[in-house]
Parts: structure tokens; sequence; C-alpha cells
């Protein structure tokens, strides 16, 4: 009998993590509401683990290739990476990256702990900083610069001297980019934005190797998943999967949608900068006139939400400076452009008019 191919990412998203296919049997994987479970089980108590997490991480374990466990939100994953390096440790990291991760590094810098921030695209200056350090954080691109790090070059040094790496891959999520494949020892998800995708609920995700590396990696996760008790309501977690189906539509639709609204945006009056890595459903654009004028650029759309996340099946903008944390290397015009899956010509046009605000 021939071994079982393997599945493309398309079909991977839509079959795994479901129950076996037995007569009589759901397709679905059931909502376990429950918070503790009779002894000698595999689970004995809810914040240890849940029959419906366990779908929602074989799923996005078998698309990063690696072992996945789920937690309460974005910041809860990040926050679990973050909790293997040593106090007084050292992390290498860009200069620009999404703010919460940079708000956990100051307070991380409070408390005693050293940070080395480079440009993202400083390649050697990644590797020099790597000697010494505890942990190398990487996002490409990078939110919300878009800015794309060698991550092949910058893995591949970590690895060989030692030091854990963490990539952030929520922007490319697991059909753009592969982490653990180029060597990185943990990958960390927003899966809010992309994975869940519909703008309906909080949660994260970390995935490690299935080396022994990465299983010691992944038990102190599991660790501080536990004691820190940042867990995933199963609700949440039912629906973050079933969102998860529809990730390679949604994301052929919105990526096809922001690289012609990119085309578009390099000759338009109003943008100072069009800020597109060439792939995936994310650009950022420098407008013309200064923050006030990207300030009325997002008041300006009606198809558009202005709103502070991405991901999501709706197309949704944000001048990130009006957050005080926002990182001081991010232009105070820049505005973050989440492409959804709307009519690309509607898209357009509500923006194309909106940017006439800025003129």
């Amino acid at each position: 009998m021939s071994e079982t191919p393997e599945l493309h990412v398309d079909t991977i998203l839509v079959s795994a993590g479901r129950p076996a296919a037995e007569p009589g049997a759901a397709v679905n994987p059931p909502v376990v509401l429950s918070s503790t479970f009779v002894a000698d089980g595999p689970v004995n108590y809810a914040r240890v683990g849940n029959p419906t997490w366990h779908a929602f991480e074989e799923a996005v374990g078998r698309l990063e290739g690696g072992r996945a466990l789920v937690h309460a939100s974005g910041m809860g994953a990040i926050s679990a990476a973050l909790s293997v390096v040593p106090a007084g440790g050292t992390v290498v990291v860009p200069d620009t990256t999404y703010n919460g991760t940079g708000d956990l590094l100051r307070a991380f810098e409070e408390a005693g702990g050293r940070v080395r921030r480079l440009p993202a695209t400083d390649t050697d200056g990644f590797v020099a900083a790597l000697d010494g350090a505890a942990l190398v954080w990487l996002e490409s691109p990078t939110n919300p610069l878009m800015e794309i790090i060698d991550l092949t070059t910058v893995l591949g040094a970590a690895r060989a001297r030692g030091v854990v790496s963490v990539v952030d891959n929520t922007l490319p999520t697991p059909l753009g980019c592969q982490p653990l494949r180029l060597g990185a020892d943990v990958v960390v998800h927003s899966a809010t934005k992309y994975l869940a995708g519909h703008s309906d609920v909080l949660l994260g995700v970390t995935v490690t190797a299935h080396d022994e590396r990465g299983r010691g990696l992944g038990e102190r996760l599991h660790r501080a998943r536990t004691l820190g008790g940042a867990i995933a309501g199963p609700m949440e977690v039912y629906l973050g999967l079933r969102g998860l189906r529809t990730l390679a539509l949604r994301l052929e639709r919105a990526s096809a949608n922001a690289a012609e609204l990119a085309h578009r945006l390099h000759d338009h009056p109003a943008v100072e900068r069009v800020r597109f890595p060439g792939s995936g459903a994310m650009l950022s654009i420098d407008v013309v006139g200064g923050a006030e004028a990207a300030e009325r650029v997002c008041a300006a759309t009606r198809v558009w939400v202005h709103s502070t996340s991405l991901g999501g099946v709706e197309s949704q903008l944000e001048r990130r400076r009006r957050h005080p944390s926002e990182a001081a290397t991010v232009p105070a015009n820049l505005v973050r452009l989440s492409v959804g899956i709307e009519h690309v010509e509607d898209l357009w046009a509500d923006l194309d008019r909106a940017l006439g605000a800025a003129l």
C-alpha cells in the first residue's frame, strides 16, 4: 500500500483538526464547555487543555510544520515566547515591530533586561548583534513599515550560536512563509488576524518544531501558558478554527486587491510613498501633508473601516502614530492598510476619494 501523498496547504486548511471519519460522526469538532474532566484521562482541568483547543492546534501545527499551542490572544502568545529569556538576558529585535511587542520589550528593559534594536534590513548588523544574546525576535515584513528581513541568514546565524529565534508570522501567514522550515525555533501568530479572519475573536498561537530543541521550548511555552493562565475560551477557539478553513480563499482575494491598490497608489498625488512588500494583503502609505492629512484620510472613508486591527475580511486603515507607544521610526503620516476581500474598484473609489481630503 502506497504512502498517503503530502497534501497541499489549501487542503490541510480544510481537513486538519477534524474528528475521525466514522459512520455517524460529526465533521466538526465539538465545543467542549467544561472546566474540569473525569480523572485519569488526557485532560484533567481546562487551564491545562481542552479538546476544542487540540483540534485548532492540530490544524495550525500542520500548517506551520510543528507543534502548536493556542493562547488567549496574540499578546498572550508573544508574552509566552518572550518568557523563555532569562532575567537580565539580551534580546535582538528590529527597531520597528508591532507596538505590543515593543511595549513588552520596554517592560523587559525596565526589569533589567537588555534589548539590541537594529534596522530590519541590516542583515550583517543582526548577525553581529547575536553574540551573547539569548533570543532574536523577527518580523518579515515588519509591522507597520513592511520591511523585509533576510530570515534565512539571520535564523541560520542564530541557530549556529545557540540563540533562540522567534518569528512573528502574523502578516505573511503560513501560506506566505513557514519559518520553522527556515530554522526558526518558535513561530508566533496573533490568530485574531488572518488565521481567524473575521474580527470576532481574540486568539494567539505559538508553534515549535518537532525536534528535541523544539520539544523543550514547547514544554516551556506550555508551562508559561498554564501558570500564567492566559488561556483561550473553547468558543473562541472553535470560531478560530472555522475561520481558518477559508484562509486560502480570503488571502488570495485580499492579496490580489492589495497588489492592484499598491500599483495605483504609486502615482497618486496625495501619496508620498507606498510601502508594499510585494506579496500579501498589507501595505502602508505615507500621506502628503503630514499627520493631520493622514487623519483626514482615515476619517473620510466609507467602505474602509477606520480601526486598529488587520487581517479581517473587511478592509481597515489607521494612522499608526496616533498610538503613543508606536515606534518613533514610524512616520507620523504613515497610514497602514489591511486590504480585505471587497471588490477592488469599490476599495479604490473610496480610498481615492478619501485621499482627496488630504490635498
